[in-house]
């Protein structure tokens, strides 16, 4: 029956895709350059209700001091994973599998208060209730206000995404694949609660976030008075580019945007977290998860202390005419302070599309790397994945499909040294439909 029904919902958005792929009169008038820019926001300047394909329904009130939109995001997802044999008959509890799932369903609520400049989102996952309980963090993803003294000066409180990694903070909606790379999940911290302070520097050519964080993660709350630091800049030089993968846009000049970002934490042994890097899942593999186990004993760090972690990133992106290629590199380090042993993980990803069929068709290519521990020879994790998408309305409105060869070198525990290690190369095939309304 969930087969039928995800089936379903896949055709049913490709047959009416034209129906809400139509532009307004504005929009087509603004474009060909009857109007102008000024005449475009007379003609749409803020209605009692109003509606737009991807922000959903907007109500303002009269005198315009208050604004709410509604909209949502939803994903429906099928994967076929064919394990390695030596995988199959090596790896207790695995097996091959055909899925199909609700990967995200988000409720968006998003406005102004009082001023324009004072700002609010709210976002709920319910893919994330998992019979009858939570998962993946929990319900709430952000629940944040941002004041905006100057374009310059922005303050935002609540709970966001770190700053931290290029791809994570594009929106899951803005996706060139099915979904992000392994890598951004394996070193970037994740949500979590707390203050920063951002801006946009000559319209967006210079940005920067700069906050402080509870560090142990999403709808989790420090216990101790450790807390985490995270910094991240970027440079437009051709121009402000928006966290957004994919040149649906057909961008008629070069657009370029070279990041860095910077995370520190202190994880004692007593809090429990849900920051990314710590978790061992087969979707979101941890880089200190897969990696802390990995050196010899005398140099493990411990599970009975506190860690000090220092993650860095850099990343570029790129975008002409269809065109689009960005990469990150990663690379951590985790300090024990008792111990005094250490452990470092580097990983990064290349990928690039073009529009074979302008603003609709897109092929695309990653490859991405994973070295939980620097210090031990094949262990890593490599992904190449090919891709296809049709965009019916940008990101509103697509359908995409990718396939990629998930290649693991055997890992040997110390505490097993008589294990023999094999390669292991398993495949995985997904499509997936979104819309946003």
């Amino acid at each position: 029956m969930k087969t039928k029904l995800a089936l379903a919902v896949i055709l049913a958005t490709a047959l009416f895709a034209d129906t809400v792929s139509a532009k307004t009169l504005e929009d087509v008038l603004k474009e060909k350059g009857v109007i102008t820019e000024e005449d475009y926001k007379e003609v749409t300047k803020s209605k009692p209700v109003d509606y737009k394909l991807g922000k959903g329904f907007t109500f303002t009130t009269a005198d315009e001091k208050f604004q709410l939109s509604l909209g949502s995001q939803m994903q429906l997802r099928y994967t076929l994973l064919d394990l390695d044999n030596v995988n199959n008959n090596s790896t207790k509890g695995a097996q091959d599998s055909s899925k199909f799932e609700l990967r995200r369903i988000k409720l968006y609520a998003n406005g102004y208060a009082y001023s324009k400049d004072l700002t609010y989102k709210l976002t709920i996952n319910f893919a994330n209730i998992n019979g009858g309980s939570t998962s993946n963090g929990g319900l709430l993803e952000e629940s944040y206000i941002n004041y905006r003294l100057i374009d310059e000066l922005q303050f935002r409180l609540g709970q966001d995404k770190v700053p931290f990694g290029r791809q994570f903070i594009t929106p899951s909606a803005n996706n060139q694949f099915v979904d992000a790379s392994t890598v951004t999940n394996a070193f970037v911290p994740g949500y979590d609660t707390g203050i920063n302070i951002n801006g946009k520097i000559a319209d967006g050519i210079f940005n920067y976030c700069i906050g402080g964080y509870g560090g142990v993660g999403q709808n989790t709350f420090r216990s101790t008075s450790d807390n985490a630091f995270a910094a991240r800049i970027t440079v437009n030089p051709l121009g402000d580019v928006s966290y957004s993968e994919s040149d649906v846009e057909y961008s008629k000049k070069p657009l370029l945007s070279i990041g860095a970002n910077f995370f520190r934490d202190t994880l004692p042994v007593s809090e429990s977290n849900q920051l990314y890097f710590m978790k061992t899942t087969a979707t979101s593999p941890g880089w200190f998860s897969l990696g802390r186990g990995l050196s010899p004993a005398a140099r493990q760090i411990s599970g009975t202390e506190a860690i000090d972690f220092n993650i860095g990133g850099f990343d570029a992106a790129f975008k002409w005419l269809g065109f689009s290629a960005q990469a990150e590199y990663f690379i951590a380090q985790a300090d024990g302070q008792s111990s005094k042993n250490i452990a470092r993980g580097q990983g990064y990803y290349i990928q690039a599309g073009y529009f074979l069929i302008p603003q609709h068709l897109e092929i695309a290519g990653r490859y991405s790397y994973t070295d939980p521990n620097r210090d031990v020879a094949g262990d890593h994790l490599i992904e190449a994945t090919g891709g296809v998408s049709w965009y019916f309305n940008k990101h509103n409105l697509k359908i995409q499909a990718d396939y990629t060869n998930v290649h693991r070198q055997k890992l040997i525990a110390s505490t097993n040294p008589g294990a023999s290690a094999k390669a292991t190369d398993d495949q995985q095939a997904r499509v997936q439909a979104q819309i946003l309304f």
